[in-house]
């Protein structure tokens, strides 16, 4: 028994040897079998990209800003005394002549005024002719030497004071006249209306605009313009206005005025830009497009242009893929004046290379790229 058991183990041992030696045989023809064979080579990563080929700056830029067609004078009407307002004669866009009237308030308190001082006047007036017939009775008496001097200077001084009386009572008089006046509210200059600040019921105090009068005569463009650009405005040598109605009108504009403070809340500075006398096509506020052209002094120098779309920020440092020899290379480049649609480079680039216009954040460098059909020639 015990050594068929032995035999039998030594059995076990030889095939567990054999099993191990086929499959170590299999594995080495596999891996020979591998490596025998040639490898194909992994597909490389070429993006399509489009291109354009860098161009000289334009000698002269320019720059276009949206405005508003605004009248040169614009008046802001308002009472001069306070009230309700129980009548109002005009509409928006109402054309008003010199004289119209606008609005009025109730006068009914300023007429009980104006009565009070009528009054006083009379009894003004009254005083005035009992001083007088007193002073003429003795000064006839001191020609007879019945009074003193003393006594006559007393009636003299009362006569004095009656006639002050008379002018302070007309005085009122002539303003509470003057109140009941500007009850009424009147248009001073031809022109048309442009907003309505109050309405019949409202009780307003005097001095509250309450209709504003856009004044026949010239008309502007009014514009707002970033800090940045406000030199260049100053110097422009010419300004085209457009309006988006009138396709067929162009006129030419000059700069009258630019306001000392920016706007608090958009940051930017108003700008009036004078048309003269625009044709009557040209309707208060309608949209109009100034266009200033720069100088040839405020272009770039040796400046290239390319597209917007083409800077890639790093950090803080604007740069643009360069595709050299089908491969990209990011490139910085110093950056000037830009447009609606292009910036100037002032270095960095020159004429003729071809850079990267579309997808440049996806890029790696070194990475190659594809034309596409049309691009960079």
């Amino acid at each position: 028994m015990k050594n068929s058991w032995g035999l039998s183990r030594k059995k076990v041992y030889y095939c567990a040897a054999i099993v191990a030696i086929g499959l170590c045989v299999v594995g080495a023809y596999v891996m020979w079998k591998n490596h025998s064979q040639p490898t194909e080579p992994a597909a490389k990563n070429v993006m399509v990209v489009r291109s354009q080929v860098v161009e000289a700056a334009n000698k002269q830029q320019s720059f276009s800003y949206a405005g508003e067609v605004r009248g040169r004078y614009e008046s802001h009407q308002a009472f001069l005394v306070g009230g309700k307002i129980i009548r109002r004669d005009v509409q928006l866009g109402s054309v008003v002549h010199a004289g119209d009237i606008l609005m009025q308030v109730d006068s009914r308190d300023i007429q009980q005024n104006v009565n009070s001082i009528s009054a006083m006047v009379s009894s003004a007036q009254s005083q005035l002719r009992l001083a007088e017939t007193n002073l003429n009775r003795f000064r006839n008496l001191y020609a007879q030497k019945a009074i003193s001097r003393a006594q006559l200077e007393q009636y003299e001084n009362a006569y004095e004071v009656a006639r002050a009386g008379v002018m302070q009572a007309s005085a009122q008089q002539a303003q509470g006249s003057n109140q009941l006046d500007y009850s009424v509210l009147c248009a001073e200059k031809s022109g048309v209306v442009s907003s309505i600040n109050a309405e019949v019921g409202q009780v307003v105090g005097a001095g509250m605009p309450v209709v504003t009068i856009i004044e026949d005569g010239e008309r502007e463009i009014e514009i707002s313009v970033p800090e940045n650009r406000i030199d260049e405005l100053r110097k422009a040598q010419k300004i085209s206005v457009n309006f988006w109605a009138l396709p067929k009108v162009s006129l030419t504009g000059t700069i009258r005025e630019v306001a000392p403070m920016a706007d608090p809340i958009a940051r930017t500075y108003k700008v009036r830009v004078s048309v003269g006398n625009p044709p009557p096509e040209v309707k208060l506020g309608m949209t109009a497009s100034v266009t200033i052209f720069a100088t040839a002094e405020q272009s770039e120098v040796g400046a290239v242009s390319v597209p917007l779309s083409a800077i890639y920020q790093k950090g803080t440092e604007p740069c643009v893929w360069v595709i050299e020899n089908n491969t990209v290379i990011l490139r910085q480049v110093t950056v000037g004046s830009y447009g609606k649609e292009k910036i100037d480079v002032l270095s960095g680039l020159k004429p003729g290379e071809v850079i990267v216009t579309a997808g440049v954040h996806t890029l790696q460098e070194r990475q190659e790229v594809k034309l596409m059909d049309g691009d960079g020639r």
